[in-house]
């Protein structure tokens, strides 16, 4: 019993260093306030008494101290194990409630898409002259059919693709990528949609690249984004430039126009939903969001360069993702 009781402060000076990190730890962690920080620090003072009453061989304060410093650590870890249970039942019905809802976009979406192909791909049949020749007016009204079919497919699109990345089903899969081959296909797809503007886009690549890890699906959606953001904002007639290279740091690939730029106001609602800097009948305003959410799927950065009267570039950086993490 007497080897006990001199073993003792040695006991509670050991406690007292764990406790001590324990609260070092909750500082670091930026917990300076509330009722967990204040039972620390009493367990600790408690335990301090404890290790020197006993130093003084008063051990009844040491009975007492340590005591009460054992019931309160229990009370401390008994709420805090009832709190993670508590989050974890809430993180995983919240995550229930997102999948539920993505399910849910994913079946509206499939359902407006539908019927609005049928209709474009109707209205375009018409434009074609095949079943008979039209007035002036009636192409005119086709051609308003036709663009706002096009239109809400695409909000329909950008709808589902948000909440997929939301409900965490969107998830990357990192294969050996062509980039140059890529970003010239991506380019070569949407030439067409700006050549309804008159305008070009220009291309700039190295001519030898080596093969990146990346999620071609996802990187051409996001270049594709970008694009059609700048053809939206460049003039007629207007000039839209596609970079890509690559350093020892990483991968880089920009789009730039040469619209009226932006305000610093609008810089800062570029990448929140439904923000677009014009009417939504010319954009979703998730595009930018969209193309973000991506770039930050794979580790990399997006970011912008414009002022007003001076066009926009939008550029994001992929990290060099090693073959095994694709494994």
């Amino acid at each position: 019993m007497k080897i006990l009781l001199i073993s003792l402060p040695y006991v509670f000076s050991y406690i007292f260093l764990v406790v001590g990190a324990s609260i070092i730890w909750l500082l670091r962690r930026g917990v300076r306030h509330g009722r967990l920080f204040w039972l620390f620090v009493l367990i600790c003072v408690l335990w301090l008494l404890a290790a020197v009453t006993a130093f003084l061989n008063v051990w009844l304060l040491t009975a007492i101290f340590s005591s009460t410093a054992v019931v309160v650590l229990s009370l401390v870890f008994t709420a805090l194990l009832w709190h993670f249970l508590n989050q974890s039942a809430e993180i995983k019905r919240l995550r229930k409630v997102v999948e539920v809802r993505a399910d849910r976009i994913n079946a509206l979406s499939h359902e407006i898409r539908t019927p609005l192909a049928m209709i474009k791909g109707a209205s375009d049949l018409l434009l074609e002259g095949n079943p008979g020749p039209l007035t002036t007016q009636q192409v005119t009204f086709l051609n308003t059919i036709s663009q706002n079919c096009e239109h809400t497919i695409l909000l329909a699109e950008d709808l589902l693709i948000q909440a997929r990345i939301e409900a965490g089903l969107f998830k990357i899969r990192l294969e050996p990528v062509d980039l140059i081959q890529l970003v010239r296909q991506t380019v070569k797809n949407l030439e067409p949609i700006a050549a309804e503007r008159s305008q070009w886009i220009k291309l700039d690549y190295p001519q030898v690249m080596e093969r990146s890890y990346t999620d071609p699906r996802l990187i051409r959606q996001a270049l594709t984004n970008l694009i059609n953001n700048a053809c939206r904002y460049t003039s007629i007639g207007g000039h839209i430039y596609v970079s890509l290279s690559d350093n020892e740091n990483g991968i880089i690939l920009s789009v730039t126009d040469d619209g009226a730029g932006m305000s610093a106001e609008a810089r800062q609602k570029l990448f929140q939903k439904f923000a677009s800097g014009r009417p939504l009948g010319d954009g979703t305003g998730l595009g930018l969001v969209i193309a973000k959410q991506i770039v930050e799927l794979h580790g990399g950065l997006i970011l912008v360069d414009t002022s007003l009267g001076r066009g926009t570039t939008i550029l994001f950086t992929l990290p060099r993702w090693r073959a095994q993490l694709n494994g």
